[in-house]
């Protein structure tokens, strides 16, 4: 249960907003937080959150739905009013800028809209009203010539500035602000958060943002809460929350999000959005989630307690403790040689010393010069190479010390696809035989649903179905179909962790793009982990969430591939990114700077010939 909200502070407890239907919509399911005065809470979510619905509620402007729960505003419990008792409360201590602009009145100047609420809730004059209209106009970096327009005679990023000059009007103790930045161009957009951020210091204003845009919340909000189909799945400091979430569908979210920093390709939330007609008896999260198990998630929904590792302000929705690790290694090591005529030949270290978690649905970039102990590692991970030292746990299990029947199990959820698909598949098989292997390794099924198996698989790598093409063998295939082969294979087990060595170094710049894009959007529809091992930087911060360098078997930088871009601190980082062609992100070929440098200097230019070069 939250605090109980100070003067000023607003508070919701176990907060239940039903739709009636046929059939009901519980469009907001037991949300509760607090914003103590002079905070911004930021609430975050995707469209069909429950955001705007909360929004209303909290004001009793969605008389259409059925309220549960309890809102206090400064020791006023606001589900108790009615009609007459909203009017002392509503815009004087609690106020909400709606999100659409059609709240706006067409046939009233925005002058008169916005002295209404002043002159009803502040008994001012209409020469005092009109006066403070023009002051909001110009807080809001309009101007009073906005006064006069009627609002079609605006354009829509000017409305939704009247719209939020209205919240702001009385000076309410707290304001509920509906997607406040959405459709302003950049520059209004920081005007208007340095204004609510200016207003929230001077005047001890109450902020609860309601938005998609992270990055708006990001430079306003001292704490965040997820909201997803009207549940709450995370709550906390806003660096926790946005830096780094916890709750899987936190994750997925902000990973999601372009940014100024972002080079990898973008992709959504895996899974289709949920039916709102129907109330999830589980966690509501389950379906798409990338670490859900039916045993633990589907019974209950799960309490919001602090995160595994985690005893601070921080509450996160998950049964599992939020995101978790899937793999760990630590201090793995592996030497090659030794021994020869007399022993006098030293063993050569290859990987010394290297630890590294990957978490479940998360794709780690590993990335090295020849040499580096890239593919090593990889088969270290999956133990197609026993270590020298250290250890390796998959899903709590020690690997390293699995035999038997255990390490056949875990093997099924570990795969490897290797550089050389001509060396990785036998000639003599066939592509059916090749793909169906593994099934019949792990003994999975009957004949027939092995060979439905393969088929999907084949599919879902983009390849065809029919007898023929099952019937050819390696040979008979492009490099690019064969890599795609090989990808089937490693797949057709459904593994959670996907190690690819160098999977697309021999293919042509083509195919190459092909197999990135086909490799991203598997792991992501299917929920599963990849630590994707290559030489190129540039290709590796296409598909990554996470960058780690590897230089003499060692991993000497680790970082997302915005931060590896804009500021590499080991001398090994900065040559892969030389050698990816990362100076042509600061000069481009003609020696000027590009998006990332600075301007050019602007110089009279030289006549031709000058300095005796050739003109």
């Amino acid at each position: 249960m939250p605090p109980e909200a100070a003067t000023g502070g607003l508070a919701a407890d176990d907060l239940v907003v039903t739709y009636p239907g046929p059939p009901p919509v519980r469009a907001v399911d037991g949300v509760s937080f607090s914003a103590a005065p002079g905070e911004c809470l930021g609430l975050l979510g995707e469209s069909g959150s429950g955001k705007s619905t909360l929004g209303r509620a909290v004001l009793g402007l969605a008389p259409e739905v059925t309220v549960a729960g309890g809102v206090n505003l400064g020791g006023l419990d606001l589900l108790s009013l009615d009609e007459e008792g909203w009017r002392d409360v509503r815009w004087r201590r609690i106020a909400l800028g709606f999100q659409s602009t059609s709240a706006l009145n067409p046939v009233l100047r925005v002058g008169q809209q916005l002295a209404e609420p002043l002159r009803v809730h502040l008994d001012l004059s209409r020469h005092e009203a009109n006066a403070r209209a023009d002051e909001l106009l110009t807080e809001v970096s309009l101007g009073p010539w906005a006064a006069e327009r009627f609002p079609r005679e605006l354009s829509g990023g000017q409305r939704r500035l009247v719209l939020l000059a209205m919240a702001l009007a009385c000076r309410p103790e707290v304001a509920i602000l509906d997607e406040p930045t959405a459709g302003l161009d950049p520059a209004t957009r920081n005007l208007v958060l340095d204004l609510l951020a200016r207003i929230r210091d001077t005047s001890g204003t109450t902020l609860v943002v309601l938005s998609h845009d992270a990055d708006a919340l990001e430079m306003l909000a001292d704490r965040v809460a997820v909201l997803y189909r009207g549940w709450l799945a995370e709550i906390g400091p806003r660096p926790q929350v946005l830096g780094d979430p916890r709750n899987p569908y936190s994750w997925a979210l902000l990973n999601a999000r372009p940014t100024l920093a972002s080079v990898k390709d973008l992709r959504g939330i895996r899974g289709a959005p949920p039916n709102p007609t129907e109330r999830a008896t589980g966690c509501p999260f389950y379906g798409r989630c990338h670490q859900g198990r039916e045993e633990l998630c589907a019974p209950a929904a799960p309490p919001l307690v602090p995160p595994t590792g985690e005893d601070g302000p921080r509450l996160v929705a998950c049964i599992r403790g939020g995101v978790v690790s899937l793999l760990s290694a630590r201090h793995l090591r592996k030497a090659y040689g030794g021994g020869g005529l007399l022993g006098r030949r030293p063993p050569v270290t290859v990987i010394d010393d290297v630890s590294l978690d990957v978490r479940e649905g998360e794709v780690v970039g590993l990335v090295g010069a020849t040499g580096a102990g890239k593919s090593t590692l990889g088969m270290l991970l999956v133990r197609l190479l026993e270590a020298d030292g250290g250890t390796v746990s998959f899903d709590g299990h020690d690997l390293l010390a699995a035999g038997g029947r255990e390490l056949k199990d875990l093997r099924a959820q570990l795969q490897m696809l290797f550089q050389d698909p001509f060396e990785a598949l036998s000639p003599r098989l066939t592509i059916a035989d090749a793909v169906r292997e593994p099934l019949d390794v792990q003994g999975i099924g009957d004949a027939a649903s092995r060979r439905d198996a393969v088929r999907r698989t084949l599919a879902d790598c983009r390849l065809p179905t029919d007898d023929a093409f099952l019937a050819r063998h390696s040979h008979e295939l492009s490099g690019g179909q064969l890599q795609r082969v090989a990808l089937a294979r490693a797949l057709v087990l459904r593994p959670r962790l996907l190690i690819a060595d160098e999977a697309v170094s021999m293919l042509d710049p083509s195919e190459q793009a092909k197999m990135i894009q086909l490799l991203k959007q598997l792991q992501v529809d299917r929920g599963m982990a990849m630590v994707f091992v290559s030489h190129d930087l540039s290709v590796v911060l296409r598909v990554s969430d996470r960058v780690l360098i590897l230089d003499r078997g060692r991993i000497v930088e680790e970082g997302s591939g915005g931060t590896l871009l804009a500021a590499p601190r080991h001398a090994a980082t900065r040559a892969l990114l030389t050698a990816a062609g990362r100076d042509l992100l600061f000069t481009g070929a003609n020696g000027a700077h590009g998006a990332y440098g600075p301007p050019p200097v602007t110089t009279q230019p030289e006549p031709l010939g000058a300095g005796g070069g050739s003109p």
